[in-house]
């Protein structure tokens, strides 16, 4: 086997290619994971609801339903195994008018048909003597408790870290431009020279149709549905506790108001069908949107306290479900396609029913070495003064990735003493979030360590505060080009064409 020839190439490094990945890594396959961009995380995982929707809203035998149910069971022990953050602070569906009650009861029936635990219907006050801010023309509600909410970013780098660390490899800036059948399997032509395997998994999201069609007579529509948001100051993050949704329509859940797993607070999505797969772009239309149909569900939101806009694509196919499987004009060709939501509450169930398919018809091993324990991001209040000490003393954490220190956690004496040992740890950089100097360089020099602006803001958070970038950037990028070498005038935000210096010497 040559460099360039694996068992399996999957095409996308977004949360279901790299809970794909971190699945394949269980079995003895050689697999690598091509992503277009500069890092995983960079497409539609990084702009959604960062929800773990419960299940009760896909139709009743879709794949939708089934791998909603069994991915948000999962959340829970994964995000222990992997040590990302996930919360169940429960889901609201509410209703404003009696003449709508049929539409909620019968929600209600497809979750308990579809397998949802606990749910319930509650009553206007009931809801509101749940969430005070509440309007008071609700009448009724649906109530989920299992309904969660999770950092897509930290839930995404976890799964790849990890699939990582049990042998996967990940080459990025790496386009797959072309897909060819061969007589042992496919041929992946890519900006990045060629790549030979048995199998293709097609985790591409908007452009997962284009990919899929190369070589597939039956040929999938994808259509990109933009939603945009707008993201309130920690300070608002306690408006609402649970999430809180209205009776879905035509286009999916409509506006939802809900705390962050950070401590913010997010309105959205909107929904609008658009032809551009790249186009992420805001509109005062849509935000205002976005906030006036928000506040019919909460009262008094603070948009005074907006920090940030942005938007995100949904991978809408036209059969309105996930097409997951073997393509059946070709052999070795597996879509994980037509991905939108519930699809960030239901990656790790894709991961696994999609891996177990290819394991059951290439007949991998199991990997003797795989190891399901992936080290996160320390939140060092939890932990005891001698674990504390241990992970000062402490280096690095093969064959998981070491910790990230964060020093706005720590009493102010043990922050003393951990700048006294290294000062990196007494230098902040991002005074918003208070994340240091030492932290940056940890997000840096891990497994898939950061190489851009965005890669570092995805893995310690460094600007996503108050001032959004505004004070810390240069000091950051000065820690990155330090850090790789990369000359300051070639650090990008995301991939290649967005650096942040642009100019010509005098």
């Amino acid at each position: 086997m040559n460099g360039n020839t694996y068992d399996v190439v999957i095409i996308g490094g977004g949360v279901i290619g790299s809970s794909i990945a971190r699945a394949l890594s269980k079995y003895e396959c050689r697999t690598v994971l091509l992503e277009k961009e500069e890092d995983v995380c960079s497409g539609t995982s990084k702009a959604n609801s960062a929800i773990v929707h419960a299940g009760y809203d896909a139709k009743t035998g879709s794949l939708k339903a089934k791998l909603n149910v069994k991915g948000n069971a999962m959340m829970g022990d994964l995000s222990k195994e992997l040590d990302f953050d996930f919360k169940r602070n429960s889901s609201l569906v509410l209703c404003f008018a009696e003449e709508d009650r049929p539409a909620l009861q019968a929600l209600y029936e497809r979750g308990v048909a579809n397998g949802v635990p606990d749910i319930s219907i509650l009553t206007g006050d009931e809801v509101r003597k749940m969430e005070p801010n509440v309007s008071g023309e609700v009448v009724a509600a649906l109530y989920a408790p299992t309904g969660g909410i999770v950092c897509p970013f930290g839930l995404t780098i976890a799964l790849a870290e990890n699939a990582c660390d049990n042998g996967v490899e990940f080459v990025f800036n790496t386009k797959a431009e072309k897909v060819e059948k061969t007589t042992e399997g496919y041929r992946v032509i890519t900006n990045n020279g060629v790549f030979e395997t048995k199998y293709v998994v097609n985790a591409a999201g908007v452009y997962s149709d284009e990919i899929h069609n190369m070589v597939s007579e039956k040929k999938l529509h994808i259509v990109p549905r933009r939603g945009e948001y707008c993201l309130l100051d920690k300070e608002a993050g306690n408006h609402v506790s649970a999430t809180v949704f209205q009776l879905p329509g035509k286009y999916g859940k409509g506006i939802l108001v809900s705390p962050t797993i950070h401590g913010n607070l997010l309105v959205g999505p909107t929904a609008v069908d658009q032809e551009d797969k790249d186009g992420t772009y805001t509109t005062a239309e849509g935000l205002a949107e976005a906030c006036e149909k928000a506040a019919k569900s909460v009262n008094n939101i603070p948009f005074r306290q907006v920090i940030t806009s942005f938007s995100g694509l949904r991978a809408h196919e036209d059969g309105d479900d996930f097409i997951i499987g073997e393509a059946e004009d070709a052999p070795g060709f597996f879509d994980a396609a037509g991905i939108e939501s519930p699809g960030l509450s239901c990656a790790p169930a894709i991961g696994e029913y999609l891996a177990g398919m290819i394991e059951e018809k290439a007949g991998f091993g199991k990997n003797p070495n795989f190891n399901p324990i992936r080290k996160g991001i320390v939140k060092a209040a939890r932990l005891n003064t001698e674990e504390r000490a241990e992970l000062i003393r402490k280096k690095n954490f093969a064959p998981v990735r070491r910790d990230i220190v964060h020093l706005r956690e720590l009493p102010f004496a043990r922050r003393q003493r951990l700048a006294e040992e290294n000062p990196a740890y007494g230098n902040i950089v991002c005074r918003c979030e208070g994340i240091s100097e030492g932290e940056i360089v940890d997000a840096i020099t891990r497994t898939l360590g950061a190489r851009s602006m965005d890669g570092i803001k995805r893995r310690v958070r460094q600007g996503m505060g108050r001032c959004q970038a505004g004070f810390c950037t240069p000091r950051a990028m000065e820690i990155l080009s330090r850090e790789t070498g990369i000359p300051i005038t070639e650090i990008c935000k995301n991939r290649k064409g967005s650096e942040m210096i642009k100019g010509e010497e005098a």
